[in-house]
């Protein structure tokens, strides 16, 4: 699936909410978010294992700035100044947290975050 440029990415005190053309709203908890980070940092390149030790990241963590990175994604600032993620938007669509993708999601009737 490939994922159209939200409307809307509004950062908030502890989230990320994206608003997709399709007027879908997704709800990223920060800390999710930072824990999912697939640079290089923080996943190993060849064999995808992660690098990123979750007791260090702080349970109050937050972005401080989202950058949009050409037509296909962004990158988030965190408190803990690590900014070197990209997230796609195929892969934030594909990931959506809301009680309506995550059981799409898990039973495998649809794409993740179609309505």
């Amino acid at each position: 699936m490939t994922a159209l440029p939200p409307k809307r990415i509004h950062r908030g005190d502890r989230e990320i909410v994206v608003t997709w053309d399709d007027a879908h709203v997704a709800t990223y908890p920060a800390r999710d978010l930072r824990l999912a980070c697939r640079c290089a940092m923080c996943q190993e390149e060849m064999t995808g294992r992660p690098l990123l030790d979750p007791a260090t990241v702080a349970e109050d963590v937050a972005a401080t700035a989202v950058a949009l990175v050409g037509s296909y994604a962004i990158r988030i600032t965190w408190t803990d100044g690590h900014d070197t993620g990209i997230y796609t938007y195929e892969w934030l669509r594909a990931n959506c947290p809301c009680p309506q993708c995550v059981p799409e999601r898990e039973d495998g009737l649809t794409e993740p975050g179609q309505d």
